[in-house]
């Protein structure tokens, strides 16, 4: 973990709290009349997140949350910010606004996806096209689809700085989930890229890794992965398997034998992935080749009492 700012050519009154798996970056934007902060983390890392906000802020109190999109790794650790700071206002992407307002985990993907995120409440929206104030600055917000259908990316034209969450990584972008459950998403990752492109950012700030100034290198990478990725949707397929199971062993650390079958059959995900892209294996043979692949590659290890993430 890493603290990002002016070192990185970013405005003055933005922080980047650069985390490992399992959460999310954490961008602090540190303005005159208000603070606010763009994704939380996943909520084991809550505390820390919290800690890093409070150690960043001293005796200010954070007034504003953001999320980019609602995935358990960026809206992770809503709820406890809404604890600990009563009068916080959280911003949300329209699109599930109402599974958040009754709360449908299923529709918002953290039980299919055997994940965890607390019930947090929001303030208000998100919606492209419009802009908002963060660190006494405009931030544009961009529509985003591909990896999650309802993202979004903040762009400030002044210092030409992006808050890419997983659209853009330096090294390509996040799984394309609407096509594991037949959405087709690889297109809108084309279109989202394409937006990139045309806002021409001098730096980049990505859900996950270091900030970053090689755009044309990073949107390279991306295009020649999603080129990869559209000749052969069942390697992105089988690598969502993959990054599903590695995300549970990092958040568990170790797992006894039972719990993880009883996990492996409780997460619809991964049975959905299985129906519509390996019908003719079952899901405990196509999980366990999936973990002796991560075992071999030294993510993970197993012996008599379970699984450990290494």
């Amino acid at each position: 973990m890493s603290s990002a700012a002016a070192s990185a050519g970013l405005p003055a009154n933005v922080v980047v709290f650069e985390r490992g798996w399992l959460s999310s970056n954490n961008i602090l934007f540190v303005g005159e009349d208000e603070t606010a902060l763009v994704d939380t983390g996943y909520a084991t890392h809550a505390e820390q997140t919290l800690a890093l906000v409070e150690s960043a802020l001293g005796s200010r109190p954070l007034d504003r949350v953001l999320n980019t999109h609602l995935h358990s790794d960026h809206c992770g650790g809503n709820a406890a910010l809404q604890l600990h700071y009563p009068a916080l206002r959280t911003d949300i992407p329209p699109g599930e606004a109402a599974l958040v307002e009754r709360w449908d985990e299923r529709g918002l993907s953290f039980l299919a996806t055997g994940q965890t995120c607390p019930r947090f409440r929001f303030t208000g929206l998100l919606q492209p096209g419009t802009n908002c104030r963060l660190g006494d600055r405009t931030w544009e917000v961009h529509s985003a689809p591909g990896h999650d259908p309802h993202s979004i990316i903040l762009f400030d034209p002044a210092s030409r700085t992006l808050i890419s969450a997983d659209a853009l990584w330096e090294n390509g972008f996040g799984i394309a989930f609407p096509e594991l459950a037949g959405e087709p998403s690889f297109g809108e990752i084309a279109v989202t890229l394409d937006c990139i492109e045309k806002l021409a950012p001098l730096r980049v700030i990505p859900g996950h890794g270091r900030v970053f100034h090689d755009i044309d290198s990073a949107l390279a990478t991306a295009r020649r992965r999603l080129g990869g990725l559209q000749r052969d949707p069942v390697k992105h397929a089988r690598h969502a398997i993959k990054v599903l199971m590695k995300f549970k062993l990092l958040e568990m650390q170790h797992i006894a034998l039972e719990d993880w079958s009883a996990w492996l059959r409780g997460t619809p995900y991964l049975e959905t992935i299985r129906l519509r892209f390996f019908a003719d294996e079952e899901l405990d043979q196509l999980t366990e080749d999936i973990l002796a692949e991560l075992i071999a590659a030294g993510a993970a290890e197993r012996d008599a009492l379970g699984i450990s993430n290494t």
